[in-house]
This record gives C-alpha cells, structure tokens and sequence, in this order.
C-alpha cells in the first residue's frame, strides 16, 4: 500500500487551525461583540465584515489545504480524493464570492457553499482503499460508513436550521464546518498509523542475517 507523504499530513493539519483560527479571530474584530451561536462563518468574511480578510484568508487556506491533502491520499480510491478535492475547490468559492453588504444573499456564495459542505460530507463513502484478502478483493466499507454518517449528521443540521431560521445557525455550521476539517486529518494520521505498523511487522518478520 502506498504511504501517505508527510506535506499531505501537514496540509490536512492546518485546515482546521486555518478555519477555527480564522474565525475565532475574525469574530474578535468585529466591532460591538460577534455572537458566534446565531451569526454564520460567512459573516465574517462578508464586503462590509471588519478585517474581512482574516476570515477570507482563512476559508481560502482551507480549502486549498483540502486539495494538497486529496493530490496526498493515493491509498485511497480515485472518486473519494476527486470529492474531497472538489469540496477544496468550493471553499475556495465559497471565499472567492463573498457574500455583499447588509447581509442580502448571494446566488454564487450559496452554491459554492453547498458544493463544499455535500463534497466535504460525502468523500468518505467513495473513498474506501481496495484491500487484498484470502477471498479475493474487497472492500472495508464500515469505518468510511460511519465517518460520512458522523459527518452528514451536522450538516443536516445546519440545514435545518438555515431553512427554519434557526437561532442556533453559527453554532450548527461551526459543528459541521469544524468536522468536515478535522475529518481528514483522521484519515491521514490513521493511514500513517497503519503503514508505520505494516512497517514494523515486515522488518520483524524478516530473518536475521548473518
């Protein structure tokens, strides 16, 4: 199987410190206090946010971080990688189309948004590796399951509450914004974990020379 790089560690590490940092400092700068509960992400990077670009720097950091991490999983099947790249690509949208003052809506910013929250949630259950057992080729399908049901679950959330008015909107896309960063990562350590320890077990089971 092949290794996991250590750039694409590395990348799948900043995305959540680029995204949680972002919005933590770009809520600090707005003037009069920032209710992170009931106010979005994209409020903060919105034209009339105070220092829109820490949030806009952060989103952009994000989601190119999401596309080196994808170029770095080659384990993985080819479909999942395309989607995750493609949930980089919508966040890269997402800071690219921000939304205008006055908090009207915004066509563009509402599609790119939704690419990147699907793709983002979604990549896991194509992204299965291809094993090799006694039985033949396989699939080990349960573990990518439940990280894509762990990772709908927010989001369908935030949905819910965007569509209902919530009072709990920011609360509920910080949840699910946070996961879909954090979830590669997981991936990425849990790969490098798995191939130090196939490793290990080679070099132990080789015959000593003499």
């Amino acid at each position: 199987m092949r290794v996991v790089p250590r750039w694409a560690l590395a990348s799948a590490v900043a995305a959540p410190i680029l995204l949680i940092g972002g919005w933590t400092l770009g809520a600090a700068r707005q003037p009069g206090g920032f209710d992170q509960v009931t106010e979005t992400i994209s409020a903060l990077a919105a034209v009339d946010a105070t220092d829109r670009w820490i949030m806009t720097l952060g989103l952009a950091g994000l989601g190119l971080c999401h596309c080196v991490t994808a170029a770095g999983l080659r384990p993985l099947a080819p479909a999942g990688r395309a989607l995750l790249a493609l949930g980089g690509v919508g966040t890269l949208a997402v800071a690219a189309f921000p939304l205008p003052a006055g908090g009207e809506d915004s066509v563009p910013h509402t599609l790119a948004a939704a690419v990147a929250f699907g793709a983002l949630a979604l990549w896991p259950a194509l992204a299965a590796p291809r094993t090799t057992t006694t039985r033949g080729p396989a699939r080990r399908r349960a573990p990518w399951a439940a990280l894509t049901v762990a990772l709908a679950l927010p989001v369908a959330w935030f949905v819910a509450e965007l569509a209902s008015g919530g009072e709990r909107i920011g609360l509920a896309e910080r949840v699910a914004a946070g996961a879909e960063a954090l979830a590669p990562l997981l991936v990425v350590a849990g790969l490098r974990t798995a191939s130090g320890r196939r490793r290990q077990r080679g070099t132990a089971a080789r015959p000593p020379t003499a």
